[in-house]
């Protein structure tokens, strides 16, 4: 027993033990020392400038190609509304009426007017063919009745206006009454707007007016859609706004199924004869830092690295962002697995 206690000791002392430190009983390392370690797979885009047509871009608001305000021309007592807002109205459709009984009174008591002076104008004529009646008191008769029919013809008008038609096709955009209201004349109460073509007007500065002409197309944006329209430059103003110095300008396009209604926010880009260089990126690959500042990955080549660039963003192309600063022409930027990355990462490129 002794003698095994003995070597159990040995094989376990600490000269022993020092054998498994050695080097070459070192567990493998993970890579190896022929694999180092492979740094984040990422896509690369080299850098080229482009030629692409100078834009002016504009924000407006859309409104119809027609719009008219439409009030009574009698005072009364509405009896009818027809359409709500919103809702498409026919021309010559009825919008909504007054109570004509007052109306319908005075037209009538017009009419026996009307019959009065005929039989007096009648009888008297006789008696002028006759020559029993004075040049002077015939005149007066026949006076008396055109003031009479002229007096049937207000108030058959007046009548006429208690009803209040539509003088175009288009959507009601505003109501401003209701059944029972009194209303006064010539206050606005229904706006109906034209929309099968619709308007966006905007404001140009005064150093871009020149680059916009009637007739250039323009490619409109309405976010609420999310759709892209085409349109054309229809009118350019000749004054500016005394505020702003701005000038106003219109902009025509098509409204397919009426989707487009008055009031929506409008972006517009309109393309001028001008060209110009720029360089565009896309736009997943701009990343924002904490301080709101845009910047991109840069490809160090000599160190297989990319470092953090901060650039100036300009204007959208499609799906592309103007890059104003912070880039040359030839660098090459990472474009896909970005999120990953900080600064001096080591990359593997996946798209050679």
């Amino acid at each position: 027993m002794k003698r095994y206690k003995k070597l159990t000791q040995v094989l376990f002392s600490p000269a022993v033990a020092s054998l498994f430190l050695l080097p070459g009983c070192k567990p493998a390392d993970k890579h190896g020392a022929d694999n180092p370690p492979v740094g984040f797979a990422v896509k690369t885009e080299v850098v080229h400038a482009d030629i692409i047509a100078k834009e002016v871009s504009v924000s407006g608001n859309i409104e119809g190609s027609t719009t008219v305000k439409l009030g009574f021309l009698v005072p009364g007592k509405i009896n009818y509304v027809s359409n709500k807002e919103g809702e498409t109205i026919s021309k010559g459709q009825l919008i909504a009426s007054l109570d004509p009984t007052n109306y319908s009174i005075a037209k009538g008591s017009a009419d026996v007017q009307v019959s009065t002076a005929t039989d007096e104008f009648n009888r008297l004529n006789i008696l002028h063919d006759r020559g029993s009646l004075s040049e002077s008191d015939f005149s007066k008769a026949g006076f008396n009745l055109q003031q009479a029919k002229l007096q049937q013809q207000l108030q058959q008008k007046n009548l006429s206006d208690t009803r209040l038609y539509s003088p175009i096709s288009g959507v009601l955009l505003k109501r401003q009454a209701e059944v029972g209201e009194i209303v006064a004349v010539g206050i606005p109460l229904f706006v109906i707007a034209d929309i099968k073509k619709v308007k966006v007007l905007a404001y140009v500065p005064e150093a871009e007016l020149h680059e916009v002409k009637i007739g250039q197309i323009s490619k409109i944006n309405i976010s609420s859609l999310d759709k892209v329209f085409t349109g054309k430059v229809i009118e350019v103003g000749s004054a500016a706004d005394a505020t702003s110095r701005a000038f106003t300008i219109k902009i025509e396009l098509d409204n397919p199924g009426l989707l487009i209604r008055p009031g929506m926010i409008a972006e517009a880009k309109i393309a001028t004869a001008k060209k110009k260089q720029v360089i565009l990126l896309p736009a997943e690959c701009i990343q924002q830092d904490l301080a709101n500042q845009s910047y991109v990955f840069v490809l160090d080549k000599t160190q297989n690295k990319v470092f953090k660039r901060r650039i100036s963003l300009g204007d959208m192309f499609d799906n592309k962002i103007e890059i104003i600063s912070g880039l040359t022409d030839g660098e090459v930027v990472i474009t896909s697995g970005q999120k990953r990355l900080s600064d001096g990462s080591s990359i593997s490129i996946t798209n050679k």
